[in-house]
């Protein structure tokens, strides 16, 4: 697998803002990515990008996807004092955008720089700076802009539901560890891509016909609620739950057994535990407690298909995250593997 591949795709990826709802120019670099690997993909109605490959065998039809939609705020309201009043987009855990640069997107494309604060932002003014429970109420975000009312922050454009984007601030250590927001799931991301770039490097076609998504708006629920309707089997690709009493770490994939909405397909889950065993690939088999994938969206929406979820060990997940190129690849070794293994789930 080429992981510099990997790097360097991650890098124009996490700095690609994309929170749910806002995801012309992520789709429109992912479009470019599929073009430069010689694959043709589509843009649907949802915005989602879709790559259908065919097969050596056309017995049945499956699918993997990753979502490129992110977490991310939008400005709820404009205070009196030239501030902005936020409402969640997803569920980022408030608490740890304390203190976070940001940048504030009108529906015209201008774009202006911030930071979200708390309302108790200064120990040397409030008492309960230290200690004030950070949530949507008392969070706000300050503009570098020269504001001091309600009226001079509606001059330079800004309105009430305009994207706020959180500053990613991806790192890659020399220890291999990958260190940014979102790699929920844009980690995944690179690990789909990097095995569609394994397959045309090699000249090995799936061995079904094989349809790839790149969703938005899984971060609220209903991402692939649009997928072909005719898939037999889908494998999602979504970060790896770690900590409590769970097996998941930041070098292994995961397979999930069992999330919120309950048990993935039995037999195919099965399966890709197999394909890891027998490949000596690194995983873990977990339950994932507060927790929902493509595949629930799939299946609400009336879709027929076995259905199951793998992904990069993340940790931190919805704050500042982090994984290691070691779980990126072994995710890539067990997708590659069920794209391009015959057999029943």
């Amino acid at each position: 697998m080429d992981m510099n591949y990997i790097r360097d795709i991650a890098m124009q990826l996490f700095l690609c803002d994309s929170p749910t709802g806002y995801s012309k120019e992520i789709n429109l670099l992912l479009l470019k990515f599929l073009n430069e690997l010689g694959y043709q993909a589509e843009l649907t109605n949802k915005g989602n990008v879709k790559l259908f490959i065919e097969g050596r065998s056309h017995e049945k039809r499956i699918a993997t996807s990753a979502h490129v939609d992110t977490l991310g705020l939008m400005v709820r309201s404009i205070n009196g004092d030239g501030t902005l009043a936020i409402t969640n987009v997803g569920g980022p855990s408030i608490p740890t955008l304390d203190g976070e640069y940001c940048k504030i997107v009108t529906r015209e494309g201008k774009v202006f720089t911030g930071t979200i604060l708390c309302n108790s932002s200064s120990v040397h003014v409030y008492e309960d700076a230290k200690n004030k429970p950070r949530t949507l109420d008392s969070m706000f975000i300050r503009i570098d802009e020269k504001v001091h009312s309600k009226e001079d922050v509606k001059i330079l454009g800004i309105e009430h539901g305009d994207y706020v984007c959180i500053d990613p601030k991806i790192v890659f250590t020399e220890q291999g560890f990958l260190k940014s927001r979102f790699i929920d799931d844009k980690g995944s991301v690179c690990a789909i891509l990097g095995v569609l770039k394994e397959l045309k490097d090699k000249s090995i076609l799936p061995t079904y016909d094989t349809y790839v998504y790149f969703v938005n708006q899984e971060e609220v629920g209903h991402g692939a609620a649009a997928v072909d309707i005719s898939i037999d089997e889908f494998v999602t690709v979504d970060m790896g739950c770690i900590g409590k009493d769970l097996a998941g770490n930041e070098f292994n994939v995961s397979i999930c057994a069992k999330d919120s909405g309950g048990p993935y397909s039995y037999e195919l889950t099965s399966k890709l535990i197999s394909l890891a065993k027998e490949n000596h690939i690194g995983y873990v088999v977990d339950i994932f407690p507060f927790y929902g994938s493509d595949i629930g969206a799939a299946w609400r929406s009336g879709v027929d298909c076995a259905g199951a979820l793998i992904g990069p060990g993340v940790h931190a997940s919805h704050g500042m995250e982090r994984t290691h190129l070691d779980a990126i690849e072994n995710t890539m070794k067990l997708l590659f593997l069920y794209l391009t293994t015959k057999g029943e789930a």
